[in-house]
């Protein structure tokens, strides 16, 4: 645990990268070991882990995703200080209706791109409402306790547990509908 703790410090971005992407990366195995253990149907043959998909949750975890959150969260602190309860639901109401619209877009969008969909926009446009009600409805009271208790260089690590059940969340969502 200290390593961790001197790596956060030292190499915040790095650090904070490397560990949300790997729970993205986990997340995604999760979901796929829901279904080829507990989905399948009686009878039916296990199918292989889909690496191509492991490959992009963990690339969008990694490379899109954790930067995104790293300087946001930064600059976010920057701007609106504090952790009294109205600055923290000032936080928590930013967080959720001005930057996770944007945040959902690109996921949708970036997943979209790597899989080499025609249309990159359609998905997002079918999924973006039911993902955006489920989002508030898990991550203000996530981002009440973020904002009020967790120091900054562990926000995006803290956020990284957290997104490893919302990641699980977005997973099925991708595949349903």
């Amino acid at each position: 645990m200290s390593f961790i703790r001197q790596s956060l410090a030292k190499y915040p971005l790095i650090s904070n990268c490397v560990i949300y992407g790997s729970l993205y990366f986990t997340a995604e195995i999760s979901q796929q070991t829901v279904l080829k253990k507990f989905m399948r149907k009686p009878g039916e043959e296990e199918k292989p882990y889909d690496t191509d998909a492991l490959k992009r949750y963990g690339f969008v975890g990694t490379v899109v995703l954790a930067p995104t959150l790293f300087y946001w969260y930064r600059f976010l602190d920057s701007r609106v200080i504090g952790t009294t309860v109205k600055i923290v639901a000032k936080k928590c109401l930013i967080d959720q209706f001005v930057f996770t619209p944007n945040l959902l877009a690109l996921f949708y969008i970036t997943m979209s791109v790597l899989e080499k969909k025609e249309d990159v926009f359609e998905e997002l446009r079918r999924k973006f409402i039911p993902t955006f009600v489920v989002s508030s409805c898990f991550w203000l009271p996530v981002q009440a306790v973020n904002f009020s208790v967790v120091p900054a260089r562990y926000r995006v690590t803290y956020i990284g547990f957290a997104s490893l059940l919302w990641a699980n969340i977005l997973c099925y969502k991708k595949r349903n509908n």
